[in-house]
């Protein structure tokens, strides 16, 4: 005769009914949604998307509390700084309400003084404050591929004022590192870009390398411009293959 379940071990046996989709630095839950929208529904799961606040970090993280809270059991995936957060919150969460993590495109480990993404994110703030939005947006379609540029252009209009704090709080956030990733005890799906010098691909190599579950898809820019759905997709993909082999 087996003993009493406790209540953390239901949840974990639980299915997830929602997954929580968080943007990166400059995004807003319009992308999301269509990053990570078609895998939710391939799912049957409820897409939650987070939509950035003026506290960025803090306030994704209260959307998964308020998530887990309603349904139990959540997938939690995100894009950029959103997947850094999604890995934190998911070490933090250990009464089983997280079914798994979707990391698409991470982009630094650890402290951010050196990364790219969050140099890029201070001289945008820094262009912004001194000359103003649409110029920055000018300069963002000379130098972006075009399809960058048009989705950026109608996310930054849509987030500022906001914009700008938003950006420098997600230049000063401490990602997790890959020993941080060696303790968590759910899923982890890596999708990467090969050829992004934004989030490098030996970053999202790195998280894989270090989770103890975990699956790394490699796309390229061009494939992930053409259909923002590839980055949920490739997650849902690998993900229902770890969790059938973890059953």
């Amino acid at each position: 005769m087996t003993g009493p379940i406790d209540v953390a071990d239901r949840v974990r046996q639980a299915a997830p009914t929602a997954l929580v989709a968080i943007p990166g630095t400059g995004s807003d839950a319009d992308y999301a949604a269509r990053a990570f929208g078609p895998a939710a529904a391939a799912l049957g799961v409820e897409l939650i998307g987070s939509e950035p606040s003026s506290d960025l970090v803090d306030g994704h993280l209260r959307v998964l509390d308020r998530a887990v809270a309603t349904h139990g059991r959540i997938i939690v995936g995100g894009v950029s700084i959103g997947a850094a957060i999604a890995v934190r919150w998911a070490l933090g969460n250990d009464d089983g309400g997280c079914a798994g993590v979707w990391a698409a495109l991470p982009a630094w480990s650890g402290s951010p003084e050196h990364a790219i993404a969050t140099a890029s994110a201070r001289i945008t703030a820094d262009g912004i404050e001194r000359d103003g939005l649409d110029a920055a947006i000018a300069d963002l379609h000379r130098t972006s591929p075009p399809w960058l540029a048009q989705e950026l252009d109608r996310s930054w209009r849509a987030l500022h004022p906001g914009l700008v704090p938003q950006l420098r709080q997600a230049a000063d956030f401490y990602s997790p590192t890959p020993g941080d990733i060696a303790m968590l005890d759910v899923p982890l799906v890596v999708t990467a870009a090969v050829d992004d010098p934004i989030h490098p691909i030996e970053i999202g190599r790195a998280w894989a390398a270090a989770a103890p579950r975990s699956a790394l898809v490699e796309v390229t820019l061009a494939q992930w411009g053409a259909r923002p759905a590839l980055l949920g997709d490739s997650c849902a993909r690998e993900w229902s293959r770890l969790t059938e082999i973890a059953h």
